[in-house]
């Protein structure tokens, strides 16, 4: 195994771009045939991260100097020195900054604790690590995570490395605009309310919402159903890669499901399979070409032999926001809350909103049992559409991408002549966090007219992990996008 020498200095990103954008799969195949060195593909890493981080702003701490010792330590492995090479050997992994890692600051996006610091580390980042993946920075989120967007008083703003202009989507979106300008080989994310899928979409990465329960997650929101941690990726094998890395039972989340299930290696055609088709669930106004993206996607099955069928989803917005609403005012808007009664003048005018209109939602008497009978309502008829298709094919967002620089509180959203309620609703995720034990997958359909990506959401079955990544292989075939590159 030898090093090249030729490399750009580390501040000319060009001659690293495309080793960085290596898939994780070829670049473990050819670790494994000595053709590159895990020190090589993690220095075309770095190098691209300080071309393009000025611009982009994904990454909310860098540990470059561990991460190469790290590499030098995986290429002994694969050179037979030590150990056997482990599932991620050598494989740059940015890890989201919500999911705590022992002894490194712990955020949350936020003033209020920009010093406070992790005494334990999240189940992912402790099985990437074991699996010898190099998590050689975290990516940045919205405050608490509760916005769809990304940019903090911490850390500023994230920018779409598709367009500067937009955003990267929240409240992954440090780890979405990561994998999209090559900064990263892989990355984890967190989805409450399309956290990781949202992010996908807006950066035309790969983004998967496990089924609940699948990956362990960290008390005490490894109770909240909404919540999923998952993997984010730049195709659906390196996805599933991770997924198979991170999931299964573990002894700190007693709702961590047992046994361990694992992805096969490979998917299997979709002839035969039935896909529902529904641009727009209910009621959910969509941008004309996020509309035209979406077909495009489901033409492509039907040409790859699946049977696709048009039908309408009676799940509307106003349930679905009433309904999240209510939860996120039991659970997640306290806790913001909570932080701001002692810090008000340190958040983010988003997060104060976020508090203010959760608590309204959940103050009317019975409002628990009104939010209990909406979801239910809701999966009631998901589970019915599954009984006549193994998967719901609809889009992920129904606008391409929302813009960086605002905090889309006095911004009203119009779609075909629809103004929102919130910015919010502009995503189509939440409804499957309320069916939080349907597996759900991101992949790209398009690219707008702004020159950010589109993408659709492919839900399965409670629990049919592989039927979702099987289409999802599908579309990637029929309609191939990694090769893809922002214009950075």
């Amino acid at each position: 195994m030898t090093h090249r020498t030729d490399l750009a200095a580390p501040g000319d990103g060009s001659a690293h771009a495309e080793l960085a954008y290596l898939p994780a799969t070829e670049a473990l195949a050819r670790f494994r045939d000595r053709s590159l060195s895990p020190v090589e593909l993690m220095t075309a890493v770095i190098a691209r991260a300080e071309a393009v981080e000025p611009k982009v702003n994904a990454l909310a701490e860098r540990t470059f100097e561990e991460a190469l010792a790290a590499a030098r330590e995986a290429e002994a492995r694969y050179l037979g020195k030590g150990p056997a090479p482990r599932a991620l050997e050598g494989l740059a992994v940015a890890t989201k900054e919500e999911q705590p890692i022992a002894g490194r600051r712990s955020t949350d996006g936020s003033l209020a604790f920009r010093d406070e610091i992790a005494d334990e580390t999240h189940p992912v980042v402790e099985r990437v690590r074991a699996a010898g993946g190099i998590v050689h920075a975290r990516t940045t989120t919205p405050e608490f995570s509760c916005a769809a967007f990304t940019q903090s008083r911490l850390w500023g703003v994230t920018r779409n490395p598709w367009n500067l202009e937009f955003s990267p989507g929240g409240s992954s979106g440090g780890a979405g605009a990561a994998l999209a300008s090559g900064t990263t080989t892989l990355a984890t994310g967190s989805d409450i309310g399309g956290s990781i899928r949202i992010p996908a979409s807006c950066t035309g990465t790969v983004g998967y919402k496990p089924p609940y329960g699948r990956v362990p997650a960290m008390a005490p929101f490894n109770l909240d159903t909404y919540c999923h941690d998952g993997p984010m990726a730049r195709t659906v094998a390196d996805c599933a890669l991770l997924q198979n890395v991170i999931a299964g039972p573990h002894p700190l989340d007693a709702v961590s499901l047992r046994p361990r299930f694992t992805l096969p290696d490979g998917f299997e055609g979709v002839e035969g399979l039935r896909v529902a088709l529904s641009v727009t669930l209910g009621d959910w106004p969509v941008d004309p070409e996020v509309e035209a993206h979406t077909r495009a996607v489901a033409e492509a099955l039907r040409a790859a032999g699946a049977v696709v069928e048009e039908v309408e989803v009676p799940i509307t917005r106003a349930e679905v926001r009433e309904a999240a609403m209510i939860h996120f005012g039991t659970v997640f808007g306290p806790y913001v809350a909570s932080v701001a009664a002692d810090h008000g003048d340190l958040l983010t005018a988003y997060a104060l909103d976020f508090a203010a209109r959760t608590a309204e939602a959940a103050r009317e008497p019975g409002s628990v049992m009104r939010g209990l009978e909406l979801e239910a309502g809701v999966q009631r008829r998901l589970g019915l559409l599954h009984t006549r298709h193994d998967v719901l094919l609809c889009p992920t967002t129904a606008v391409p991408a929302l813009k960086a620089d605002d905090d889309h509180l006095s911004t009203r959203i119009v779609i075909e002549g629809v103004e929102l309620d919130s910015y919010l609703e502009a995503a189509m995720t939440t409804a499957f966090n309320i069916a939080g034990r349907c597996p759900v997958l991101s992949v790209p359909s398009g690219l707008a007219s702004t020159g950010v990506p589109t993408g659709v959401q492919i839900v399965g079955r409670t629990y049919d992990d592989t039927t979702v990544f099987r289409v999802a292989a599908a579309v990637e075939a029929a309609r191939p996008w990694s090769a893809r590159r922002p214009p950075l």
